[in-house]
């Protein structure tokens, strides 16, 4: 065959994988149907388990990589499971004859966390000036609102949600209300009014970012703030997806957030900053670039393109955050003394340290799936 007849017969297996793909995602779409109709649970580990250690054994009898194998059935499984959670989000139609209000609804998160409710049926309106002429259901201000919906969203940034909170207490709206931010200690005061007020109040922490699709293995906090019925409520709207609950106080949420994102992007930012006060190019260090430094970069490109303005809120309004903040001072410090005194003892003891460590984190997480 000449390399234009190769090609095009290349092409040809190209379309007929993705038919095989389109097919494999209608009879997922089915197989939602009938979980759904005999109860059983969207996602069953064993039968991923069967499924990723059949296709490694016939890729090896056919020649073809292991890894590759198992690398594409994992990716088509995800993709199978957000079929089949979207569908079972919406089939639940939990929203039907309900209405919320997202307060910031053209914000990242807010504009996720409306189309989360209309997938489930809920009549949504977005308060948001930007939204203003794109929405059909937008208002400029939430203030004009007449607050009779069934649940209310603020999906605000974090400085203004407490102020927003504090006025939706003077107001005592009938729904459910929740925030959705980062942290809590900010929002205390508003969350506390908004309670002495008797509104069924909670409070979210989404730990996934606007582009997740698919919420298997993603957690969602819930603040437990004395009201049953309002964390109930908020509780319910998730039940129908394949998201972790965490149900904590708010202190200790804030406290281990501090280590979850304070002390993450801290490291990062750190890292970032030595490497550009460092005074080598980019360019440089990534011909002498490692597997460690590509991971580890590749993380802090991430952190380095989202808003200082959240990250230094998140740093700086957490009561707690000082916590993780003077924890990576002391880790820093003891690596550099050990080095510079000589101390292989002790530098071979924080890695040991650090190896059990993460061993424990390992083995949770291997455990749970």
């Amino acid at each position: 065959m000449t390399l234009d007849e190769l090609r095009r017969h290349l092409d040809q297996l190209d379309q007929q994988l993705l038919q095989i793909i389109a097919d494999r995602q209608a009879t997922s779409r089915e197989i939602a149907r009938v979980k759904r109709s005999t109860g059983y649970p969207t996602r069953d580990y064993g039968r991923e388990r069967d499924v990723i250690v059949g296709a490694r054994a016939h890729a090896s009898q056919l020649g073809v990589s292991p890894d590759v194998a198992e690398t594409v059935m994992r990716l088509l499984i995800r993709s199978s499971l957000t079929t089949q959670e979207q569908a079972s989000v919406a089939a639940h139609a939990s929203g039907s004859g309900r209405s919320a209000l997202v307060i910031g609804g053209a914000g990242k998160m807010g504009a996720w966390f409306a189309q989360f409710l209309r997938s489930q049926g809920f009549e949504v309106d977005i308060a948001d000036p930007r939204a203003v002429g794109s929405e059909r259901s937008a208002m400029a201000d939430w203030r004009t609102s007449a607050l009779t919906h069934d649940y209310i969203v603020v999906a605000a940034p974090l400085g203004a949600t407490d102020t927003i909170l504090l006025e939706l207490a003077q107001r005592r709206p009938r729904g459910v209300v929740f925030d959705l931010g980062s942290l809590k200690s900010p929002l205390r005061g508003g969350l506390q009014a908004l309670r002495a007020a008797g509104v069924a109040v909670t409070s979210l922490h989404p730990m996934f970012g606007p582009d997740t699709e698919l919420l298997s293995g993603r957690h969602v906090i819930f603040i437990d703030l004395g009201n049953a019925e309002a964390l109930a409520q908020a509780r319910a709207l998730f039940a129908p997806t394949m998201a972790e609950q965490v149900v904590m106080e708010l202190d200790e949420h804030d406290r281990l957030i501090a280590y979850v994102l304070g002390l993450s992007h801290a490291l990062n930012i750190a890292f970032f900053t030595a490497l550009a006060e460092s005074g080598e190019a980019a360019p440089r260090l990534v011909q002498l670039s490692s597997t460690t430094f590509d991971a580890q970069f590749d993380i802090a490109s991430n952190v380095a393109e989202e808003s200082p303005e959240l990250y230094f809120e998140i740093q700086r309004l957490n009561d707690f955050g000082a916590q993780s903040l003077d924890a990576l001072a002391r880790a820093v410090e003891a690596v550099r003394s050990a080095v510079a005194d000589g101390d292989q003892a002790r530098f071979t003891a924080l890695m040991r340290q650090g190896h059990e460590y993460v061993k424990g984190r390992r083995d949770a997480t291997a455990h749970r799936a």
